[in-house]
């Protein structure tokens, strides 16, 4: 393959939405899962609301003085690097300075519930500015917007504190707006505390929905705040640069982010699936960092003391030296500490199930394989109502498109990628005669190029699988250049609104070669561009290993093999299955500023008759009937009803009566909703078996029960 694919890659577009995610260091703007260690976080659901945009290293209770002279080279080389790279070729002016100071405010105050209408007002005033100002390296604007925030911030929660100290009356006829674009900036101190007013109502109802007293809830939500302005003064430069230049990038498009050190320190844990830590999933409660889950064969387990529901209290790095309470310290930034180089070991002052003594831990830290993110898969062994026969159907779990791409770069053998795995997955399948294949991408965001083009070439004998569009008009074919298959038998790809990018890729030349189907939610995302990482150090010091972050640019757009643009429009199902995640806001067209979509010259290749139009018809109206018959799919198709009906409300009411009267529906959609947006399967489950899952093998069955058909027919 071209080595110039390497270092592109097709990132993931969304935020994850799992209530468990591996931590990103700095929870930056842009819009990717990232890990930063092992030590994986789980929000507290109660606290959920609690979470700032940015977790930082702790820090002084103030705003930040002034910009590096560090910031400022970063700065400006963000601003050359723009215009010469984006597919757009477009310059840095004042159209994208008016989206960048939005979308900046925004990333501070989405809700509308801190700045004054003034505030934006004054802000305003620099709005054609920035373009001149990120030339210059010039950071004092964002400086100065943070610290209005913070004076904001510390406002809005004195008010708040106050508030809570009072009563509320739960049976007025009121309202509040919980849509972001319908919010209003208030005018005035007045207008401001009214609105926190209704706020903390809101969250008092929800709390007591949860079980709780008002007393309890009036706690919890006077330590939530003060949490939250904590954590937004323990902003350090890092993530202020962070936010504030990728609200400049993000001016050209949602894809265009610039990663700060740390950040990009994750992203590259992400795709090589290792780091080095001691292998325990963490989460903070009421300021807490407790373990809740300890990953099997890592350090702690092999240290054999650290256990679930245990509270981390101190960490300390070799065997002497200092202790650091980390006691409300940002989880973020307990990582950091426990995280470091395989063979060193840290110091953990741990209280066993969160009471007790402390008790001190010595782990040695350990490289650690994320196998839960890597390719996975399972035979399901699956036999259809009235039929006699039992098929044995490999089911793939692939949750991105990962690749090591340092190790690729410098030739080592035994470099990670998705492409090698699926493939020893499915030699293990060849070998025990498994009769066709489910290769789930339902929750898989994209990753790298390469490995779009190499795992496509496992179910394909040659030919183009994607065309890339450069920034001056010119179509490049890149191709899977290695002869004969991996696996000729039949294939289905499972696809949903979050598959995205290298997904769409692989799903769309799939089915342009006609050599599987694609079952799921009607469309995929609709991501069709190119990204790649530039190295600021190396940009700016050619010999220098100077970590600067990296810019990643949005400089191509692809194209599947027929000429097809996925931007936008998505990979379409070949057989819809109803989902909850159809209908949800997260499609590339529900991300601002996203490039249009088109087409170009359609590239020869080979089809395979793998994809009978009769088949697909029959495949459509016989799921369509056990769909119709199914009481759990029924159930689905209520809630996804309710679920409409309820996103359309941009106003909750606020009498406790008819609050929990809708909480009360919600609910009856919540399980549903919780399990479609999991996006972490547990270390031993790779299938889930449930409803949806089950008509994914009956279409299967069905596909490959028509292809043999077919086939016998033929011969006959």
């Amino acid at each position: 393959m071209d080595s110039r694919l390497r270092p592109k890659t097709l990132l993931h577009p969304l935020r994850s939405l799992s209530p468990c995610r591996i931590l990103a260091n700095r929870w930056s703007a842009s819009s990717m899962m990232l890990i930063a260690s092992l030590v994986m976080v789980c929000s507290s659901p109660q606290d959920a609301s609690a979470q700032p945009a940015v977790a930082a290293q702790p820090a002084a209770a103030a705003p930040l003085a002034v910009p590096s002279a560090r910031d400022s080279v970063v700065a400006r080389t963000i601003a050359k690097l723009m215009p010469e790279n984006h597919i757009s070729a477009q310059v840095l002016n004042d159209t994208i300075s008016q989206r960048a100071l939005k979308l900046f405010t925004d990333s501070l105050d989405p809700l509308k519930l801190y700045f004054y209408q003034s505030d934006i007002s004054e802000f305003d005033l620099n709005a054609t500015s920035i373009d001149d100002m990120v030339r210059q390296g010039d950071l004092a604007l964002a400086y100065s917007i943070f610290g209005r925030f913070i004076q904001r911030v510390d406002e809005r929660v004195a008010v708040a504190q106050e508030l809570l100290d009072g009563d509320f009356d739960f049976t007025a006829d009121e309202s509040i707006v919980i849509d972001p674009e319908s919010a209003k900036y208030a005018s005035n101190p007045d207008e401001a505390r009214d609105r926190w007013r209704r706020q903390i109502k809101y969250s008092l109802l929800d709390l007591k929905d949860d079980g709780k007293d008002q007393a309890e809830a009036v706690d919890q939500l006077k330590r939530r705040y003060t949490r939250y302005a904590r954590r937004w003064k323990q902003t350090d430069s890092d993530d202020l640069l962070e936010m504030f230049l990728t609200a400049v990038t993000m001016g050209y498009d949602p894809h265009s982010t610039y990663m700060s050190p740390q950040t990009l320190e994750d992203f590259q844990i992400q795709m090589r699936l290792n780091l080095d830590g001691i292998g325990a999933q963490l989460s903070e409660k009421d300021g807490k960092t407790t373990v809740t889950r300890v990953i099997p064969g890592g350090a702690a387990a092999k240290h054999g003391k650290l256990a679930t529901d245990d509270v981390i209290v101190t960490v300390g790095q070799d065997d002497s030296g200092e202790s650091v309470d980390v006691v409300e310290m940002p989880l973020s930034d307990v990582v950091n500490l426990i995280r470091g180089r395989a063979g060193t070991t840290v110091r953990l002052g741990v209280k066993a199930g969160g009471v007790g003594n402390v008790e001190e831990y010595k782990i040695v830290r350990a490289r650690i394989e994320l196998e839960e993110s890597a390719a996975r898969g399972e035979i399901i062994e699956h036999t259809m109502d009235g039929s006699p026969e039992t098929l044995k159907i490999g089911y793939i779990n692939l949750p991105s498109f990962y690749l090591d791409m340092e190790s690729a770069r410098q030739d080592k053998q035994d470099f990670r990628s998705s492409t090698r795995d699926v493939r020893r997955i499915l030699q293990d399948f060849q070998a025990k005669q498994v009769d066709g294949v489910v290769l789930d991408l339902s929750k898989n965001g994209g990753g790298s190029l390469t490995e779009a083009i190499n795992l496509t070439g496992l179910f394909i004998d040659r030919g183009p699988v994607v065309q890339v569009k450069n920034s001056d008009g010119s179509v490049q074919q890149y191709a899977d250049e290695d002869s004969g298959t991996a696996w000729d038998k039949p294939l289905v790809v499972l696809t949903s609104k979050f598959s995205a990018s290298a997904s769409e890729i692989f799903a769309g030349a799939i089915q342009d070669y006609r050599r599987g189907i694609v079952i799921g939610d009607p469309a995929t995302h609709g991501k069709g561009t190119v990204q790649t990482l530039m190295d600021l150090g190396q940009q700016l010091f050619r010999n220098n290993r100077a970590n600067f972050g990296a810019l990643k640019v949005t400089l191509q757009q692809f194209y599947l093999p027929d000429g097809e643009s996925t931007q936008l429009k998505g990979v379409l199902a070949d057989v819809i299955l109803p989902s909850i995640t159809s209908k949800m806001d997260v499609s590339e067209g529900d991300l601002k500023f996203a490039l249009e979509h088109d087409r170009v010259k359609a590239a020869r290749h080979s089809v395979y008759n793998m994809k009978p139009a009769d088949l697909i018809g029959s495949l459509r109206q016989r799921s369509m009937t056990r769909i119709a018959a199914d009481k759990e799919f029924g159930d689905l198709l209520r809630r996804i009803e309710l679920y409409v009906s309820q996103k359309e409300q941009n106003t909750v009411s606020l009498d406790e009566e008819q609050f929990m009267a809708r909480r009360k529906e919600l609910d009856s959609q919540k399980e549903e909703e919780e399990e479609t947006l999991e996006t972490q399967l547990s270390a031993e489950e790779i299938y889930r078996d449930n409803f949806y899952n089950r008509e994914v093998m009956n279409v299967t069955h069905d596909y490959v029960d028509g292809l043999r058909k077919q086939n016998l027919a033929q011969l006959n």
